[in-house]
Order: structure tokens, then C-alpha cells, then sequence
């Protein structure tokens, strides 16, 4: 059976620690373990610190985060409105930050890509920007071999 949620937000740092609690909360079923909550926590913690960061400059806007859970696969969308990214590879690069005036460690999608089983970037500049995130949780996870 299939399970989904959608919250929406204001691109506000305060609601990093919302979108992180309300997606944990949502994925308690499949019975992951700490590591895997830990990660998919970090994972959206990134992605939305990103949109209110690059992508509105802080100046506000929508967050919209999408979560399905079907079988022990946790699939995540988190898009925002803002800006776009003009070169997505660049973007993903560890260590490359638009914003280094704010110490930014330019860690973010290599973080998402770290903790998640996959990570797709999907932008266009002037449009907003859409990560895709999956991860296999609880049983589903361990099933593969993992620990």
C-alpha cells in the first residue's frame, strides 16, 4: 500500500527543523533504523537549507516537499520556485558554494547523494529546482544486505 504526504512552507530557516521532524515522522512504518531516519533527516535538512539559501537568497518564497512510502521505498521530492541552478554538475560539486560569504560548505548534494540511495537534480534558471531523492528503509534496506 502506498502512503503519501505534501507540505508546503515559507522558505524560512526555522522551517528546515519542520520539513526534517514532519518527513521522520512520516517514515516510521517500515521500522527504519536510527542510521536511516539519520540520514533521510540530514538529506532533507540540505535540501530545503538549499532553496532557502541559493535559490531565494533568503528573501522568502514556497518550499514544497512530497514524500511517497510504498514497500520500505521512501520517495522524496523537495522543489522550490526560486532561481534554477544554471549548471547542475558544477552545482553538485563538493565544495562549490554561490554563497561563500555566508560560509557555506558547498556540502550539500554531496551530503544527499551520501545518505540517500539516489539523487536527481532536476532545475531551469528563472523556474526553481526540484530534488529527487530515494532510499530503501527498514526491512526493505536490510533485505539487500545492509546492516
Amino acid at each position: 500500500m502506498k502512503n503519501e504526504i505534501r507540505l508546503e512552507m515559507d522558505a524560512l530557516p526555522e522551517n528546515e527543523g519542520l520539513a526534517r521532524v514532519a518527513v521522520a515522522a512520516f517514515i516510521t512504518p517500515p521500522n527504519p533504523t536510527v542510521e536511516e531516519i539519520c540520514d533521510v533527516k540530514t538529506a532533507v535538512s540540505e535540501a530545503v537549507t538549499n532553496a532557502v539559501i541559493h535559490a531565494y537568497e533568503g528573501k522568502g518564497g514556497r518550499i514544497v516537499v512530497r514524500c511517497s512510502l510504498e514497500e520500505g521505498l521512501l520517495h522524496m521530492e523537495i522543489e522550490d520556485f526560486g532561481r534554477g541552478i544554471a549548471d547542475i554538475p558544477k552545482a553538485m560539486e563538493p565544495l562549490f558554494t554561490t554563497r561563500p560569504e555566508l560560509e557555506r560548505s558547498g556540502m550539500g548534494f554531496a551530503f544527499m547523494e551520501a545518505f540517500m540511495d539516489s539523487l536527481e537534480v532536476e532545475s531551469e534558471p528563472g523556474k526553481g529546482t526540484r530534488v529527487i531523492m530515494e532510499k530503501k528503509l527498514g526491512a526493505a534496506s536490510r533485505e539487500d544486505g545492509e546492516e
